[in-house]
């Protein structure tokens, strides 16, 4: 509880503000390489909930293009997903970005994955306990599994994580992403069961269409 309380919040600021300064090198040639690949803008920008569900905004580099059909839609995301972003996406170097949701305190290092917006209505009471802590750039459930375990296990692994969290944990969980990033385990795409099957609504429910 101390730890939850009082020491992790100044730890993530220290560690990601150190990752910052380290890794500026890296940060440079990608945004370099995102520019004359994708284009502009280099970041892309999407509203999340974090602590408490209030929202903020996400930094991530970009990985697709512009692209769009003879009706200026943008094409579909798996059309717009290049080479280079799926190697971006693969070696998580996307994600650097949100080192500085971290130094903000819209993010902790450690903690379960900031979903889109749209999920909140979504959620039951046991699910919506995710938010109880600042959302991370890693997880129990990312090291638990990644791309290999359902969403209704990801949910679960979450809220373990809330009733569980302790330097330790967080320390674990660091170890075991920095070394699922460096051997690239667990990185390989499988199709997902949707995520709306493992929500504690449906849309219709949530709209009283349907008894819950």
């Amino acid at each position: 509880m101390i730890y939850k309380r009082f020491l992790k919040r100044p730890l993530d600021f220290i560690l990601s503000l150190l990752a910052i300064i380290f890794l500026s090198p890296i940060f440079i040639i990608v945004a370099l390489l995102v520019r004359v690949k994708l284009g502009k803008p280099v970041l892309f920008k999407q509203e999340r909930p974090g602590l408490n569900e209030k929202i903020f905004t996400m930094y991530k580099f970009r990985t697709m293009t512009n692209a769009t059909d003879e009706r200026g839609e943008p094409l579909a995301n798996e059309l717009r997903l290049t080479a280079f972003g799926k190697k971006l996406r693969s070696t998580s170097l996307d994600e650097l970005p949100e080192l500085f949701n971290i130094l903000k305190g819209d993010m902790s290092i450690v903690g379960p994955r900031p979903l889109l917006v749209k999920y909140l209505e979504l959620y039951n009471d046991r699910q919506k306990r995710r938010h109880h802590v600042r959302p991370g750039l890693s997880g129990l459930a990312q090291t638990s599994g990644r791309n290999s375990i359902s969403w209704k296990e990801r949910f679960e692994l979450d809220v373990e994580y809330v009733d569980n969290v302790s330097f330790v944990l967080d320390m674990k969980i660091i170890y075991r992403t920095l070394k699922k990033v460096f051997i690239r385990e667990g990185i390989e795409f499988k199709e997902q069961d949707s995520i709306y099957k493992s929500l504690g609504k449906t849309a219709a429910e949530k709209a009283g269409l349907t008894p819950r």
